[in-house]
């Protein structure tokens, strides 16, 4: 996919429809719709049945929390009204809130979920590191005027990398029936006075990333050493852990499916990071029974336990 290309507005889109979602979760409850607050979900919808003329239900990728932002939020759905690429796309943008927006739509097989297909889910915290308080960034980066040490809090990160058991990093709330999940891999990079981590793994429990960031900016403040990650790890217990880093700097900027799929490449997010030429990011993915599977699946025959699928 390149950055400018002309959306077709003549060829009606038929059968099972994947989207590309970008959201300022500032003002929303998360993306998942609820009844007491405003969703991201509720939004879609809403713009998506006016333009199909019909009520129109989103499947996402993966949840995110109340005030945390998606670049890359995959939705599908399943309309019976042909609308072009160019329709999906304006149509529903016109009845968006300024802080939500389409950036792609993709016609998929029936056996295509934008859950249970995915491989893996890819977060970055951003934090902004000076003196003083941000003005424009104020919405999607997390301040710490506090010195951080990146490179110590690459160190530690490693201790995340591989499947554990994240008791210590989830929610007292967390509704998941298992703590464990399997990190792909963790990276912590200064870019001036940004310093990111950037995660990736098979699925996340709630709070999860930002207990996580949380813990790590103890070890670059220097209040904790390179070993804290790790011992915090092997505790599997929340009441251990450390502070819950604000909502604000945290950014779903990727949902990684097989190649079969065929979905648009895109930059990674947030934006405030596109300096750095990275263009989509993607890495081989680790060879594990969870990767294959999904790779495998078919949900016309769904062979998962519900145990397996709890843990994916």
């Amino acid at each position: 996919m390149t950055l400018f290309y002309h959306f077709d507005e003549k060829i009606p889109l038929t059968g099972r429809l994947a989207m590309g979602i970008e959201y300022d979760g500032t003002h929303y409850c998360g993306f998942q719709r609820l009844k007491h607050a405003a969703s991201v979900q509720a939004s879609l919808e809403a713009a998506l049945s006016k333009v199909a003329n019909e009520p129109i239900q989103v499947h996402a990728s993966g949840r995110t929390d109340s005030g945390v932002h998606a670049t890359r939020q995959i939705v599908h759905f399943d309309p019976t009204a042909g609308r072009s690429e160019k329709a999906w796309i304006f149509g529903a943008n016109t009845q968006l809130p300024r802080d939500i927006a389409v950036r792609w739509v993709k016609p998929v097989g029936d056996d295509f979920h934008s859950r249970l297909c995915a491989l893996g889910r890819r977060y970055r915290y951003v934090l902004l590191n000076q003196i003083s308080r941000p003005v424009l960034e104020r919405t999607n980066v997390t301040w710490c005027r506090d010195p951080l040490d990146a490179d110590a809090m690459h160190r530690a990160a490693q201790a995340l990398v591989g499947e554990h058991d994240f008791s210590s990093f989830r929610a007292a709330g967390c509704q998941s029936k298992t703590p464990w999940r399997h990190m792909h891999f963790v990276d912590v990079k200064r870019y001036g006075q940004l310093v990111m981590i950037d995660i990736q793994g098979n699925a996340f429990l709630h709070h999860m990333i930002r207990n996580i960031a949380g813990a790590l900016v103890s070890v670059g403040r220097g209040a904790q050493a390179e070993a804290y990650i790790g011992e915090l790890l092997a505790l599997k217990n929340r009441r251990k852990g450390d502070v819950t880093a604000p909502a604000c700097g945290l950014h779903f900027v990727d949902s990684v499916y097989d190649e079969r799929f065929d979905l648009p490449k895109e930059p990674l997010g947030p934006h405030l990071l596109s300096f750095t030429g990275e263009w989509t990011g993607e890495r081989e993915l680790p060879d594990t029974p969870r990767v294959a599977y999904r790779r495998n699946r078919s949900l016309r025959n769904p062979a998962a336990t519900p145990e397996q699928e709890a843990s994916s």
